[in-house]
C-alpha cells in the first residue's frame, strides 16, 4: 500500500492536478502493483505510444486510439466508421477529461478491446491518462 502511494505522488506530479483524477490513478497505480511485477510508476511515453499505436489485434480500421482521435490529441477527432465527431482527448483541451470513474472504466472497457483486441492493464490505463493530462 505504501509502494502504491508512493507512485501515485510520483504520477501526480507528472500530470495536470484533478482530485478525481488523482483518484483515478492512485485506483489504477494499487492495481498495476498486484499486476505488473516491478510496477515503479506510470509513464507518458509509454501512454503516448498506446494512443499513437498502431496495435495488432483490435478492429483493423482503427489499429490506433489515433486512427479516430487524431493524431494531436488537444484536436477533434472523428469516428472512423460512423464519423461522428469526438472530443479531444488530451486535458488541455477538455478539463474534465478522466475525472469521471465510471465512465473512464467504461471507455477503456469498450475502447480496449476494439483497439487491442484485449483489455486494457492497470498500468496501460494510467499509461494513458498520464499521457493525456500532461498534453
Amino acid at each position: 500500500m505504501l509502494a502504491a502511494a508512493a507512485i501515485l505522488v510520483g504520477a501526480a506530479a507528472a500530470v495536470a492536478a484533478d482530485p478525481a483524477r488523482d483518484a483515478i490513478l492512485g485506483a489504477y497505480a494499487r492495481q498495476a502493483v498486484n499486476e505488473t511485477p516491478g510496477f515503479t510508476g506510470f509513464s507518458a511515453t509509454r501512454g503516448e505510444r498506446l494512443y499513437l499505436g498502431p496495435h495488432a489485434g483490435g478492429n483493423p480500421q482503427a489499429p490506433a486510439c489515433a486512427a479516430c482521435h487524431g493524431p494531436d490529441p488537444r484536436s477533434a477527432g472523428r469516428h472512423v466508421r460512423t464519423g461522428r465527431p469526438i472530443s479531444p482527448m488530451a486535458v488541455s483541451a477538455e478539463p474534465l477529461r478522466f475525472t469521471d470513474g465510471a465512465d473512464v472504466e467504461k471507455r477503456f472497457a469498450r475502447d480496449c478491446p476494439n483497439v487491442l483486441g484485449r483489455p486494457c492493464t492497470a498500468e496501460e490505463k494510467g499509461d494513458f491518462i498520464t499521457f493525456l493530462a500532461g498534453r
